[in-house]
């Protein structure tokens, strides 16, 4: 500091350049470099109790099973042209929109369930398969669900032939689990999996094959979330084919039940529009995990370490020291 002049009441300070600070500015300037200082220093106090968040992290997903209803209500005409066609065209959509290095698979269900294409990565051979759907009579959803459950685990215990003999009429399953000399089967958490995941479209009318929840147990108690997606509406319409006519409706109650044992998620399409957002949606919901919990300590050191850095740089340029 230096007097400009003996006698004047008002000092003037020069600062690191050279330049005439008069001392009232010199004070709100050296307010922001502490300011900042202050700042950083709870920054640092928040990091040490190590904060959490619920963050939209990237997951590990590895394969998904597509099980579309091929059944023939899918010629119902309330999403257009027709429900199988809108759901082909968003489920090629799907597909393109999945990273490259995820797996897929292709399931069509109908009054009994087929893999029609095994899990790949070539996106050409999936939308070939999707093309080659054939309607056919009957739905059995949960012979789709099982399909698709032990093609994305083959090792996971379950007993095909003996789950696929039950019937939905009936009060129970045979035991679905194989007998090994290994250590017993231990259930997960349900929607522990973060690897692997089905996705079902339907109007939710399952007529045959095992039950639906009986085989949503299984997937829930391996981990495997399912996310249906119902197509059509409530009141249903009309549809009439080879001399005979019935009214198909969606029924969200089982869709929606699968989805919830299994900490899936349940989606309606009431329109063509809704079925394409609902699967771009659930491709970037399957990419990106929004309920893992994740420590942001470095968050918080790391905009300490900026506010120090700032602070410390104005307060050199403007008074040639750091504090």
């Amino acid at each position: 500091r230096r007097r400009s002049a003996p006698g004047l009441a008002r000092l003037e300070t020069v600062d690191a350049g050279g330049r005439r600070i008069d001392p009232t500015h010199r004070r709100r300037d050296e307010r922001l470099p502490r300011y900042l200082w202050l700042i950083a220093f709870i920054a640092l106090a928040l990091a040490i109790a190590r904060p959490q968040a619920v963050l939209p992290l990237p997951t590990r997903l590895e394969s998904v099973i597509l099980a579309v209803d091929v059944s023939g209500s899918m010629r119902a005409t309330d999403l257009k042209p027709n429900r199988i066609a809108a759901a082909q065209e968003a489920a090629k959509a799907f597909i393109q929109d999945q990273p490259e290095h995820v797996r897929i698979g292709v399931v069509a269900v109908a009054g009994t369930a087929a893999l029609t294409q095994s899990p790949t990565r070539n996106r050409e051979e999936l939308v070939a398969a999707i093309d080659r759907f054939q309607l056919q009579r009957g739905t059995a959803l949960g012979a789709g669900l099982l399909i698709a459950l032990v093609t994305m685990l083959p090792d996971s215990g379950i007993d095909t032939d003996a789950v696929m003999n039950g019937r939905a009429a009936q009060p129970a399953l045979p035991d679905p689990l194989k007998k090994s000399a290994g250590e017993p089967f231990k259930p997960v958490p349900p929607g522990s999996n973060s690897q692997a995941a089905i996705v079902l479209l339907s109007d939710g009318q399952s007529n045959t094959g095992p039950e639906v929840l009986k085989i949503a147990e299984l997937a829930a108690e391996r981990g495997v979330r399912i996310f249906t997606v119902g197509m059509g509406t409530p009141e249903g319409i009309t549809l009439s084919a080879e001399g005979w006519s019935m009214r198909v409706r969606l029924d969200e109650d089982v869709l929606k039940k699968v989805a919830a044992v299994t900490e899936g998620e349940y989606f309606r399409a009431a329109n063509t529009k809704e079925l394409s957002d609902i699967y771009r949606g659930l491709s970037r919901q399957l990419t990106f995990d929004k309920q893992q919990l994740t420590e942001i300590t470095a968050l918080f050191v790391g905009l300490a370490g900026l506010l120090m850095a700032t602070a410390a740089v104005l307060s050199m340029a403007r008074f040639g020291r750091i504090l």
